[in-house]
């Protein structure tokens, strides 16, 4: 990734573990799910064995044990704070912050009392309706803890609970009130729910591990956490996990629409997505490249990581070889997460080295998943030539960003995207490349490949599929 676009966040649960060892499971599945959010996480467990009162936790009571704090998973959880943390069924949160600022008190999962108890919420996605309902909700004399949309959804489950028959009619309540893209878990003391957007925006997927039922944002957490995958949840579709087992309701789905992107970058490789190979998919881009914008090269390499298996996918179609032409610090995060310009520039002179003895004297084809300012990959650029590269021509693995995303990926503003200002031989010559190509967005269903009809590409056409249109 070559850019300011900001990450999703991610969530795992587990319901129906015989010992009392939830949060540990969770905490490996937040593991695997670290690429899509650096900023803070957190465990929920219910079910407690002990007090439910975790040493360190501020927020606890009998029935709903909370732990979070800002830093890597980690970093947050040690053997201390997990054996403190008892219960068969748990939520988890990786955080990077979309709306709301990077703070301790907007970490996840967010814990509601209400009159027949108490519930915790983990959130991954942004609402598109947040102010309104936010000033309506404050109206009304709500007060808010944090700044984050998920209170709106926390706080409205909460409300709704204390009047309804049963949490799934109350969280079917909140989906009536809600717009944008949303993957929810709900942990109850007595239950798990899982609920995905009524247009699939945000990936949710469910799997089987020692018994228990699991949730968790991309397949590899599921694997993570010693289990296997079962099926993904359906756009709208809220499922529970209780003592009577697993039941499902169907809420009526919009315009399905996944996050074509999450296949272009966010997604780690080896997770599988509404049926689709994230792995394969890149691959194909790769192979779509080197047909759509074939130059004669050297060697083909990729901007690790997320640039590589693209760029695996132009050397086999092109019969040019691939070379690993970089060395990545595998201790530096993803440089786009940092939280101020100055620190990501400096991140990604200490991230990305060439080895100059790779590309010296080379013409070399370089994959990358976007551009989002050009500022980075302009710096990559220069740092091949400087290692000796005699050429360098650019391929990106989907089509120029050209409209701001609503619904929790954060691409920023026009103002922000370079290919809303310039066009691409002018963009070739800002970032110092021989050429440049980018996937053709006429092709995107091709990457995808045969699952690929229904996604959301509204930040390369603009097509929103719930016809919103952010500002700017």
């Amino acid at each position: 990734m070559t850019g300011n676009i900001h990450e999703e966040c991610g969530v795992a649960g587990i319901y129906g573990l015989k010992s009392d060892n939830a949060a540990s499971l969770v905490y490996y599945g937040l593991f695997a799910l670290q690429h899509r959010g650096q900023e803070s996480c957190g465990i929920a467990v219910a079910g407690n064995s002990g007090d439910g009162q975790s040493p360190e936790s501020p927020e606890g009571d009998r029935q709903i044990t909370c732990w979070k704090a800002m830093g890597h998973v980690g970093d947050v959880f040690d053997s201390k704070t997990l054996s403190g943390l008892k219960g068969g069924r748990a939520i988890g949160h990786v955080r990077y912050s979309t709306t709301g600022n990077s703070v301790a008190e907007n970490a996840q999962p967010l814990v509601a009392y209400f009159s027949k108890g108490s519930l915790a919420v983990a959130h991954n996605g942004n609402l598109t309706n947040t102010s309104e309902l936010r000033k309506e909700l404050e109206d009304e004399g709500a007060i808010f803890r944090t700044t984050v949309d998920s209170e709106i959804i926390s706080y409205l489950t909460a409300r709704y609970a204390s009047e309804s028959e049963s949490v799934e009619e109350a969280v079917t309540k909140v989906m009536g009130r809600i717009r944008g893209g949303y993957a929810l878990l709900v942990l109850c003391p007595d239950r798990l729910i899982a609920v995905r957007d009524p247009y699939g925006l945000k990936p949710l997927v469910m799997g089987e591990a020692g018994g228990a039922t699991v949730f968790a944002s991309e397949s590899c957490a599921i694997e993570a956490m010693g289990g296997s995958l079962i099926r993904d949840i359906k756009p709208g579709e809220i499922v529970t996990v209780s003592a009577d087992g697993i039941s499902s309701i169907q809420t009526e789905p919009g315009r399905f629409s996944k996050c074509v992107f999450e296949y272009i970058y966010f997604a780690r490789p080896d997770s599988v997505m509404d049926g689709i190979s994230v792995y394969e998919s890149r691959i194909r881009a790769g192979r779509l490249l080197a047909r759509q914008h074939p130059v004669e090269a050297d060697i083909v390499t990729g901007v690790p990581e997320s640039g590589i298996d693209a760029a695996l996918g132009y050397a086999e179609e092109s019969g040019i070889p691939y070379v690993k032409a970089f060395v990545k610090n595998s201790y530096v995060g993803r440089t786009f997460i940092k939280p101020s310009q100055d620190q990501r520039e400096q991140a990604v002179k200490i991230k990305l080295n060439p080895i100059s003895s790779a590309v010296k004297g080379k013409r070399v084809i370089m994959t990358d998943d976007s551009i989002v300012r050009g500022t980075t990959i302009g710096n990559i650029v220069r740092m091949l030539r400087a290692a000796g590269a005699t050429e360098v021509h650019v391929r990106i693995s989907s089509p120029p960003f050209l409209h701001p995303c609503c619904y929790g990926t954060d691409v920023p503003s026009c103002d922000l995207l370079i290919a809303c200002h310039h066009s691409i031989p002018e963009i070739c010559s800002m970032i110092g490349a021989d050429s440049l190509g980018y996937l053709d967005v006429k092709s995107l269903p091709d990457m995808l490949g045969e699952d690929g009809k229904y996604f959301c590409d509204a930040c390369f056409t603009g097509d929103y599929p719930d016809s919103f249109v952010p500002e700017g």
